[in-house]
């Protein structure tokens, strides 16, 4: 383990790996995002866009692999064995800080399909990135403001049309789409600006989810709950991980039903808006629950005598 090496030095090495990484993985996508564009037919169009995807996921093991080199890291994962590579799922999640995105995109590999996002149609214009973003097939989505559709009045409901459109070509592609539903990651900061009735959550905004249903609600076969905890680095966890103190993580994935309870007109249906915010209130209100009961937990167990840590990365 590199994480007896002095700090300073740890974070100039920790940097240059990660960097390293994702300029190498970042690369070779968009290398195949330009081979697409030139590519003679949608054959070799689908062959790019799987050595993409493979990219993509060599670059999930990359991270995994320096973070546990540069931590004396260990990890918890809770999650359903019956998940499928072949299956298609929303996944939801709380958003701590942007390690966030290398744990999920973690305990996809080799379980189901790569994590995606939905992108402002903007980017995919940018230099590089939007590229980059095609090739791995992200979804590029219009949002029109409520003002703007007030003077537009024809345009309603096109933001969702066009969404489903974009998201024609994962009906044969088994995808995961991956929603932070808090929308900004969790500061105390924030927490106590928005008065949030979570101990350990910021409110969820209902409206991204509900999007993404409605977009796509019947091609899911599962909604897969995330709860992220760092329980012993919940204050600096992007520093504690570059300086190798990063000491735990732990996850929780839990599946739940896609029902009509939850797919429908959010935007216009009143009486279905208020149905969707309960269901993910309840939804949020059982995970804060489950991240108070393993921080007194973790304290607990920290606090034995006898502690003793498991071995790094026994569970994943």
């Amino acid at each position: 383990m590199l994480s007896i090496l002095p700090s300073g030095l740890l974070i100039i090495l920790s940097f240059c790996l990660y960097a390293g990484n994702v300029a190498v993985n970042g690369t070779l996508i968009a290398t195949c995002a330009l081979l697409q564009v030139v590519a003679p037919s949608k054959t070799a169009k689908a062959m790019l866009g799987r050595r993409a995807h493979q990219f993509y996921r060599y670059w999930a093991i990359g991270n995994y692999l320096i973070m546990n080199l540069t931590n004396d890291l260990e990890w918890e994962i809770e999650i359903d064995d019956n998940l499928s590579r072949e299956n298609w799922y929303l996944m939801i999640s709380n958003h701590i800080s942007w390690l966030d995105i290398f744990v999920t995109a973690h305990i996809a590999v080799n379980r189901i399909p790569e994590p995606k996002f939905f992108l402002k149609e903007q980017l995919r214009y940018m230099p590089f990135v939007g590229m980059a973003c095609m090739a791995l097939d992200m979804p590029f989505m219009k949002r029109y403001s409520k003002a703007y559709l007030e003077k537009n009045p024809h345009l309603k409901g096109k933001d969702i049309e066009t969404t489903r459109a974009s998201c024609q070509k994962f009906k044969d592609r088994p995808t995961t789409m991956l929603n932070f539903v808090e929308g900004t990651r969790f500061t105390e900061e924030k927490h106590t600006k928005q008065k949030s009735v979570f101990k350990h959550l910021l409110q969820p905004k209902a409206g991204g989810i509900a999007f993404t249903l409605a977009a796509m609600g019947e091609q899911f076969d599962a909604i897969l709950n995330v709860t992220l905890i760092y329980p012993h680095n919940q204050k600096n966890v992007t520093f504690d991980l570059l300086q190798g103190k990063l000491k735990k993580v732990i996850v929780k994935v839990e599946t739940l039903p896609v029902t009509d309870r939850i797919v429908g007109d959010y935007f216009e249906d009143e009486a279905f808006k208020a149905q969707f915010q309960q269901w993910l209130n309840t939804v949020w209100e059982a995970k804060d629950a489950y991240i108070t009961q393993k921080l007194e937990q973790e304290l607990q167990d920290h606090e034995r005598p006898d502690h003793q840590p498991l071995s790094p990365a026994g569970h994943s």
